[in-house]
């Protein structure tokens, strides 16, 4: 769902409403007609496009012949006018910040989760998650009941991507999208990298017209992700939710539509509620190394607890014996590596960021949050 949250802590602001169901479904929560109105009342007072924390360079996208051939192929796809296109991509500016902060860390710098996982999980959140959850417990008691998504997960997703709603970005969603769709730095996935953004780029084009928004009043992260949960533009289309009831859909100044489609996002990305036993077991490993072959065999929950006991793996906790797992391992520099079992529902979470050192910190802030309450 949103990518590097690391560098994402680090931007402030944001003040764009998402409005307009975008082909989700809407929560069964009915309000009266009265309370709706007041609710959208209040949204709607809260309405304001922030200035942006740049310049950007005006570089005529519109005359680079891949960005030319790109609207062509938009314009004929959607049934579009080319010349609106043209006048759109004519405001559209290169943001040089956005190429810098989407750059991979230097190599050969070791991966640190203890350092890592101090960014994420420390008083400011923690403190601030206290107040997301007690202002919020009945919603989230109705993501958990309809989606069988904990509380905990949910706080914790929202809490690492923008610290309940206080860092959500302050680029135009147009400029970061457009910059990294052809100007994305040079990596070994620049091609994938590029064409994904380009296809993010076209769904923010089709959520603006759909809902009526100018689509260079949308604001984001420096790679396009928008509101308190970080979605991407194709994502708030396909998963976000109405959940408080008011007949739209704003995920930055709804903290009930956040945590509706943050559940709806873990659960169409296989998250199970009848999946018992915890969602992570500290595990130590044998000198064997028969285990080695159980790392890094992608975002799944692949080996029962028989096979990775046979590998070497032990648990203080017995795992539950009908449930998958995947063997994490954390690195701590130089230190030694934590490894952990980690059910399919952790695997879940790791769909909306492709890392274990942020699924594992959205569980540690989750839980941190819950024991104070």
């Amino acid at each position: 769902m949103s990518i590097k949250p690391l560098i994402t802590t680090l931007l402030l602001g944001l003040s764009i409403t998402l409005l307009g169901n975008a082909g989700a479904a809407t929560s069964p929560h009915k309000n009266t007609k009265a309370s709706k109105a007041a609710a959208h009342k209040k949204k709607t007072s809260k309405k304001k496009t922030p200035a942006v924390d740049y310049e950007g360079e005006f570089v005529n996208f519109g005359d680079w012949q891949e960005v030319s051939s790109y609207l062509d192929e938009v314009a004929a796809r959607n049934h579009w006018e080319r010349s609106e296109l043209n006048q759109l991509m004519a405001q559209v500016r290169f943001v040089d910040s956005a190429v810098q902060l989407i750059k991979p860390a230097p190599p050969g710098k070791p991966k640190n989760w203890q350092a890592y996982r101090q960014l994420f999980i420390e008083p400011v959140r923690i403190n601030a998650g206290l107040k997301f959850w007690n202002d919020n417990r009945d919603a989230l008691e109705r993501a958990e009941a309809q989606y069988g998504v904990p509380a905990e997960v949910i706080v914790g997703i929202i809490g690492v991507e923008t610290v309940y709603g206080r860092n959500t970005g302050r680029f135009r969603v147009l400029d970061a999208l457009t910059t990294l769709a052809f100007a994305y730095p040079e990596t070994p996935t620049r091609t994938e990298r590029m064409a994904f953004f380009r296809r993010e780029l076209e769904a923010t084009l089709q959520y603006a017209r759909k809902n009526k928004l100018d689509p260079l009043s949308l604001r984001g992260s420096f790679a396009g992700a928008i509101g308190m949960p970080q979605f991407m533009p194709s994502n708030v289309m396909k998963y976000a939710v109405d959940f408080d009831g008011d007949g739209q859909i704003d995920l930055l100044n709804s903290p009930a539509d956040a945590i509706g489609s943050v559940a709806a996002f873990l659960v169409a990305h296989g998250w199970q509620r009848e999946l018992n036993g915890a969602m992570v077991y500290p595990a130590t490993v044998s000198p064997n190394l028969a285990w080695e072959r159980m790392l890094n065999q992608g975002l799944v929950a692949s080996y029962a607890w028989n096979e990775l006991k046979a590998a070497g793996v032990s648990t203080a906790e017995i795992p539950a014996e009908n449930t998958k797992y995947g063997l994490v391992d954390l690195q701590n520099g130089a230190e030694p590596t934590e490894y952990w079992l980690a059910n399919g529902n952790f695997f879940a979470v790791t769909q909306y960021n492709r890392s274990y050192f942020y699924a594992m910190s959205v569980l540690e802030l989750g839980r941190a949050i819950k024991q104070l309450r």
